[in-house]
């Protein structure tokens, strides 16, 4: 279900790069796509710039130059990440013309049903844009849509007025909106970098193009949950046999635990987050609660679909930095009471990476899921 604020693919065969502009690292992908599949030729991953200020074009541009000429000098087509708080992705019903009796004959006596044309992308982004309170319940001024429909399964019934000639249907689509001027200084900032922006697409989206990819059997025919642990944020996004039913963003990512745990024990950020990763077992009292926090959110959302599509989740599949440790892992599982399992985006590729980092592909693939889902957008 890839989409972004762009919508730009590449020809059958090329070479992109996914960049996840993180809260604290940068993670970024370089994918060449060939005729017997896809490669996974490099990746990056390096401190993102403090934007303690106002982000600038000059910023991100020299930062996107800096990440590009380390994974490729060569590459000019790039695909980069919005985050949760620049950018909004919700599920919402939108009216469609499904039929309508028009006049025959003459004398206009008689008629016939005929099916209208489903409404385009661009008119839902023209409609989004000028009536967003209506459909979004939020006034969002200046923004720029994508949609994506949902199959005809996990749409509204359509509702019919019996005094009119025209039917009414609700149709399902998963919406995707960013401020124009944000959108308008990440192009400036590929200028600045010397690339082209292919595609900006929301981070919560990556992790279901990455695991379509990577898990397509589950991604078909599985009712599962994603749960990707970010920086300042986690997102949980519910999919039902393939099709997006819930997407939330939640306040407790893996800065909450390693601040918490600086703090609990007055020790330096780093340190904690390397007890975190490294010996988690030592303090385990402190991250338990953090941890029970985060599982709650998540357990509401998995509650909630349950109930709402008369269903069960099979297993909760979870990416980032933080799901690196099994401490972690096992205490979600525990406080969910489900499954957990930590997934590989990159493991549906060949991999032809520099010797350097052969070694710790394995460890680091789950912190890339984002990255990989932004690049394989364009493909």
């Amino acid at each position: 279900m890839a989409f972004s604020l762009s919508n730009r693919k590449l020809k059958a065969y090329g070479s992109i790069v996914g960049i996840d502009l993180g809260g604290r690292t940068t993670k970024a992908v370089l994918i060449n796509r060939g005729k017997d599949g896809f490669i996974f030729t490099n990746y990056v991953i390096q401190d993102t710039p403090v934007f303690e200020k106002t982000p600038s074009a000059e910023l991100i541009g020299d930062h996107l130059r800096s990440v590009v000429k380390k994974l490729d000098p060569k590459i000019k087509k790039i695909n980069v990440t919005i985050g949760g708080n620049d950018s909004i992705v919700r599920i919402v019903d939108l009216p469609q013309l499904a039929k309508t009796n028009v006049p025959i004959g003459s004398d206009g006596s008689s008629s016939r049903t005929v099916s209208l044309p489903q409404m385009a992308i661009h008119d839902m982004r023209l409609m989004l844009k000028h009536s967003s309170k209506i459909y979004l319940q939020q006034e969002l001024i200046d923004y720029v849509y994508d949609c994506y429909i949902l199959p005809q399964q996990f749409s509204q019934p359509k509702a019919t007025d019996p005094d009119k000639k025209t039917s009414m249907q609700k149709i399902r689509v998963v919406v995707a909106g960013a401020k124009k001027s944000l959108v308008d200084m990440y192009q400036e900032a590929s200028k600045i970098a010397g690339v082209t922006i292919e595609n900006l697409v929301p981070e919560v989206i990556c992790p279901l193009n990455a695991f379509e990819y990577a898990q397509p059997d589950d991604f078909k025919n599985a009712v599962v949950a994603l749960v990707d642990i970010g920086f300042k944020k986690s997102s949980i996004s519910i999919l039902i046999k393939g099709e997006l039913v819930l997407n939330r963003i939640v306040n407790t990512g893996g800065d909450t635990l390693t601040a918490t745990l600086a703090e609990s024990m007055g020790i330096t950020y780093v340190e904690a987050e390397n007890i975190k990763i490294g010996m988690p077992q030592e303090v385990k009292h402190n991250l338990e609660p953090i941890i029970s926090s985060l599982a709650r959110e998540l357990r509401a959302s998995v509650d909630f679909c349950e109930h709402q599509f008369n269903t069960t989740i099979d297993r909760i599949y979870l990416s980032g930095g933080t799901v690196r440790s099994d401490f972690f892992v096992n205490s979600l599982q525990n406080e969910l009471m489900a499954p957990c399992r930590v997934w590989n985006p990159v493991s549906f590729m060949e991999l032809a990476l520099p010797p350097q980092l052969v070694g710790e592909c394995e460890n680091v693939a789950p912190m890339l899921a984002v990255a990989v889902g932004a690049a394989v957008c364009s493909f």
